[in-house]
């Protein structure tokens, strides 16, 4: 499998649907789907037959229907994603980042308190 498969933002609804649920059926994942989204069964069947060329999800034969997996683990997709989206926008710094959202959004305290103790946890591991 290919590590880094590009994932469409219509793909990685569907790929939420089988990282929270897995192994689905087309029809499984349509009924999931259906309070989210307007899309056509013919739509969501795209979709799962790209995410299948890919090599992002399997299907498995189950009698007269295929059931899916996602071979793509979330964290996996998250990682390239946050990667590639801090080195377009960023430069692949992260300060850059949140300084940005700070500025952007009002950070909470507890959003406060979180960033300190992920970046003093961060000055630990490099003393080891």
């Amino acid at each position: 499998m290919n590590p880094d498969i590009a994932i469409s933002e219509a793909e990685s609804v569907v790929m939420d649907i089988l990282w929270r649920a897995h192994p689905a059926s087309a029809d499984e994942v349509i009924a999931a789907l259906a309070g989210q989204q307007d899309w056509q069964e013919a739509t969501i069947k795209t979709l799962l037959n790209r995410l299948l060329n890919k090599g992002a999800i399997k299907a498995d034969k189950d009698g007269r229907r295929y059931l899916y997996s996602p071979l793509l683990q979330r964290e996996q997709w998250l990682s390239q994603e946050s990667d590639s989206l801090l080195e377009r926008l960023f430069g692949g710094r992260v300060a850059p980042l949140v300084a940005h959202f700070s500025k952007q959004r009002k950070l909470s305290r507890s959003d406060i308190a979180e960033l300190k103790r992920l970046i003093e946890g961060l000055g630990n591991d490099d003393a080891n």
